[in-house]
């Protein structure tokens, strides 16, 4: 079922003329910020989409809605900031009969947009050319990916789906007949590297194709997914009824998956991420309000459990650049930022209530240590930055330069970077590890892929090590 998508979307505003104002001096009211999920619509009023906030915003679908998807890392370079972008992923459908379900790999090109230099700039002539840079690609901007899909059979609704990092071709899926699947997608990656670019491929026929393997131990359907970035091959994985499973890769290219799970957690595990640093730590999240941390050389309790939320904790992510810090995202909408290096009950960092619906994915910014990107069953996508603070001299300078003035909402956290909407029923986001600022996001009625135009572009710390290694 294709569906199609809308677009990020602000208020319109009618032009008044007051009475007896003279023509050659109108009347200027200060313009009201539009608040999503506070504000209503009136009538005679409507949504608009503003190109302007962004340097780049496509939308795309694979037929069925999807629940989850991870982006493919990929060999076309490790920082890539020229347009037009192409990049690769997988995506498992949501479909109304479970028969109809599978895997979609995807390669999405001719990815247009306005192109930024990362910062901080070197010179003022490295700024004149990015600005006629800019202008030539605002000219090829309405021009459409070309997406080229690859779809594999998969039996029921695909939960969540996730991509190793040391050999992306592997992925594994969570499904809701109960099993855990790893897949091996390398011969369609390949096939739709080698095809043409410039040539969509639309709907195809579906391939059976049998997992490497099959694990069946769950007692319950789950969630809960993620492979170790640092050993190859290790895979967590959470079901809804309290239970935790360590996978180990065999040298036959299978599995050995431990019998006996970790038990820590007295509700459904919603979430799990593995410590970037440390090989045998990861964290868990569950319907139970606590965030754990573990060692997976110990089963029968984690290291450390706290009371992060008052209500079920959907997703947690561990930030890559700053390893002591992880997030927290729950069903009452509000999220929580911690520093393991004092984590306890109401030891929280930031704390953000925001969204007025559940918070159903949360991500760190694999380029900017201080940013993070969430989405929400409230239908917006939002950018934080948790470096801001609030500057009231820098505020009145910039309300002097405006030329209307605006009525912000005093309630506002400065943190606050970006909004992004137009999107029905949001359930993940991920940012593109290897294109700074990109973010993909999935929703009931498809996909889009965006970089704001103000979320700074910066090399990550680790650039010059990595370029080393590739």
């Amino acid at each position: 079922m294709a569906r199609t998508l809308k677009r990020k979307k602000i208020l319109k505003k009618s032009k008044v003329k007051s009475k007896g104002a003279s023509s050659s001096n109108p009347q200027q009211n200060p313009a009201k910020v539009w608040q999503p999920g506070v504000d209503m619509i009136n009538e005679g009023e409507e949504l608009q989409f503003d190109r302007s906030a962004y340097d780049c915003l496509h939308a795309f679908n694979v037929g069925w809605p999807c629940l989850s998807f991870d982006i493919i890392r990929d060999e076309q370079g490790l920082v890539r900031t020229g347009f037009p972008h192409s990049l690769y992923c997988v995506a498992g459908t949501q479909a109304e009969d479970a028969s109809s379900n599978s895997i979609g790999i995807v390669r999405l090109s001719n990815i247009s947009g306005k192109k930024r230099n990362l910062v901080p700039m070197q010179s003022d002539d490295n700024e004149s050319e990015s600005d006629s840079d800019s202008s030539s690609d605002e000219e090829d901007e309405d021009s459409k990916p070309v997406m080229q899909l690859r779809m594999v059979a998969h039996q029921g609704c695909v939960n969540r789906i996730r991509s190793m990092m040391q050999e992306p071709h592997i992925c594994a899926t969570w499904g809701e007949n109960g099993y855990v699947q790893v897949w091996d997608f390398r011969s369609h990656l390949n096939s739709l590297a080698a095809s043409d670019p410039e040539v969509s491929t639309g709907a195809c026929a579906t391939i059976r194709q049998a997992p490497l393997h099959i694990f069946t131990g769950h007692k319950d359907e789950g969630y809960a997914l993620d492979w170790s970035s640092i050993t190859p091959g290790r895979l967590l994985s959470g079901d809804c009824k309290s239970c935790i499973h360590l996978w180990n890769p065999t040298s036959g290219g299978k599995w050995a998956i431990d019998k006996e799970p970790f038990k820590g957690h007295s509700a459904s595990v919603e979430d799990l991420q593995w410590s970037p640093t440390e090989g045998d730590v990861f964290a868990s999240c569950s319907v139970d309000g606590r965030v754990a941390i573990w060692d997976a050389r110990v089963r029968n309790q984690p290291a450390v459990s706290v009371k992060a939320h008052n209500s079920d904790v959907n997703v947690i992510s561990w930030n890559r650049l700053a390893s002591c810090m992880i997030a927290s995202g729950s069903d009452d909408g509000s999220l929580s930022i911690w520093d393991l290096r004092s984590f306890k009950e109401d030891s929280f960092v930031a704390h953000f209530q925001y969204h007025k619906q559940p918070i159903t994915s949360i991500e760190w910014s694999p380029h900017e240590a201080s940013t993070l990107a969430v989405s929400s069953s409230d239908d917006q996508l939002t950018i934080w930055d948790l470096s801001l603070e609030r500057d009231a001299e820098e505020e009145a300078e910039f309300k002097a330069k405006l030329k209307q003035q605006a009525d912000a909402p005093e309630d506002l956290p400065p943190q606050l970077l970006f909004v992004h909407q137009g999107q029905k029923s949001l359930k993940e986001l991920h940012w593109h590890g290897q294109i700074p600022g990109m973010l993909l996001s999935t929703a009931h009625d498809g996909f889009n892929v965006f970089i704001p135009s103000n979320v700074e572009m910066t090399l990550p710390e680790l650039t010059g090590s990595l370029s080393k290694l590739g």
